[in-house]
């Protein structure tokens, strides 16, 4: 084990909470086993943790993210999306290949999602190069996660938005009868909606979107409206 994480592991090993474990994992579907530590205290952890051994260097994150993905307990995929966060905007092109890694393994949307939005959507606009070969290989890896990231890293645009690439990943999504696909398609559909609203509702209008995938397009523009 890299000897940064050693100590945080022992701590957070020593905060396990039994008691709040079984429900945690019950809600992810017990997919992952967890200590038990909730948001909140493992936020608070981290920060006592960092305080005394120091944030990671950039030049070792790498090892210790896979490091902590490797940790069975989910807390430790928690952490490793935190610490990556902290360096979000010092990472190089290269991490492309890390967050592939991790958006494949021990996939589920509370760490994909997280990293597409956030790690992904940063690095793209740091190497917008990056975002034309990277989409269209996520495209057709027939991996959901990495399509799922495709659809989602835009998440925070805005006005920077790529629509006509938004929309492109989303009609070669149209036929997928994967929920997460079409709860995608809605979310980056309701965000944008928050910017141009018009454009969004003429797409929905002449789309043959999925009936979720609509639904959640329009939320927030129908809520907006009963306002």
């Amino acid at each position: 084990m890299h000897n940064y994480i050693r100590p945080l592991v022992k701590l957070f090993r020593q905060n396990a909470n039994a008691a709040n474990a079984k429900p945690m994992a019950k809600y992810m579907k017990n997919l992952f086993p967890y200590l038990g530590i909730k948001t909140p205290q493992r936020r608070e952890l981290l920060k006592q943790f960092y305080k005394e051994y120091g944030k990671p260097e950039i030049s070792e994150l790498k090892p210790i993210i896979i490091e902590l993905w490797e940790q069975p307990e989910r807390e430790f995929q928690y952490c490793a999306v935190s610490m990556l966060q902290l360096h979000k905007n010092e990472v190089d092109a290269s991490f492309i290949e890390l967050y592939e890694q991790l958006i494949i393994t021990k996939s589920w949307w509370d760490t994909v999602d997280g990293i597409a939005a956030n790690l992904v959507g940063n690095l793209f606009k740091k190497y917008p190069e990056m975002i034309k070969p990277h989409t269209e290989k996520w495209q057709s890896s027939g991996n959901m996660w990495l399509q799922r990231t495709a659809l989602l890293f835009q998440l925070n645009y805005k006005a920077e938005t790529n629509v006509e690439l938004m929309f492109d990943l989303i009609r070669r999504n149209l036929c997928s009868k994967e929920f997460f696909i079409n709860k995608a398609i809605g979310w980056i559909l309701r965000q944008y909606s928050k910017t141009d609203a018009q454009v969004v509702i003429d797409f929905v209008k002449k789309t043959d979107l999925a009936s979720l995938s609509k639904r959640e397009a329009l939320k927030w523009l129908n809520n907006h409206s009963a306002m």
